[in-house]
């Protein structure tokens, strides 16, 4: 199998040895080279990474890779055989997925994801409203029921869950790749013609990779892929403390928000 699974990075980071793997330098246009691929090559989205993230690599390898399969992860989170939430980054990195354990699994699944984010206490659209402008959402709900009508009732149904497949992690057999990114983009685009994010920090400007997240399942659902699921190591040192105060105080501070 050609396999691809870029790993998008905006700086110097010690990569996976497997061949499978491609750092990708998303943002790159006008930037300090690093030494890896750019995704300001070929037809590329590269100057939107400041509102779309790793999605720059992903519409990069869309439009100019040649692999008949291929994937996108993060420079600090990959997809491993099984978790590690302790331990060295060398350690972490020695349970990597590796190409021949990724070539086992498509032959038999069509897609790779990472195991499902569990909110217990919210929906997927109540914790993105607590963590980001709700109003972008429901926008985008209006784009997808004005250009993929059938699709709504699984965006319904999606934003009600309290579990999604997040981080923008994937790995596809090529065409089932090239149709979710021809789907994804085409809503994307319209949102921002949409949306008004001129005042929005620089964190809220990654909108459209926060969006992005919550769209794979809807297209999933309606799609019927067939799946298997990974786990996701973060390769460095995680403040737990902080994360979870930071969700509780979203979801008991902030103005409870509504789909409808």
């Amino acid at each position: 199998m050609n396999i691809e699974i870029l790993v998008a990075t905006h700086k110097k980071y010690q990569m996976p040895n497997d061949f499978m793997y491609v750092p990708v330098h998303v943002g790159k246009e006008n930037k300090k080279e690093l030494g890896y691929i750019g995704d300001n090559t070929g037809d590329n989205i590269s100057l939107k990474n400041p509102n779309y993230c790793e999605l720059t690599a992903m519409y990069w390898a869309w439009k100019n890779s040649k692999a008949d399969y291929l994937g996108l992860s993060h420079y600090r989170r990959h997809f491993c055989n099984k978790a590690l939430f302790m331990g060295t980054t060398r350690n972490k990195k020695k349970n990597i997925l590796t190409s021949k354990k990724t070539q086992q699994l498509l032959e038999e699944y069509d897609a790779i994801l990472p195991r499902k984010r569990n909110y217990w206490i919210e929906t997927n659209f109540s914790h993105y409203a607590h963590a980001h402008n709700g109003e972008d959402l429901k926008q985008t709900r209006r784009v997808i029921q004005i250009k993929y009508p059938e699709y709504v009732q699984s965006f319904d149904k999606i934003m009600k869950k309290r579990s999604a497949h997040m981080f923008n992690m994937l790995i596809m057999k090529r065409e089932i790749f090239n149709a979710y990114s021809e789907w994804l983009f085409d809503i994307l685009f319209q949102v921002e013609k949409d949306i008004d994010i001129s005042g929005y920090s620089p964190y809220e400007a990654r909108v459209f990779g926060y969006i992005s997240e919550l769209l794979l399942d809807v297209w999933l659902d309606v799609n019927k892929v067939k799946y298997t699921e990974l786990p996701v190591m973060f390769m460095e040192k995680q403040n737990w403390f902080k994360k979870i105060f930071d969700f509780l105080k979203r979801k008991f501070v902030s103005k409870k928000p509504q789909l409808g």
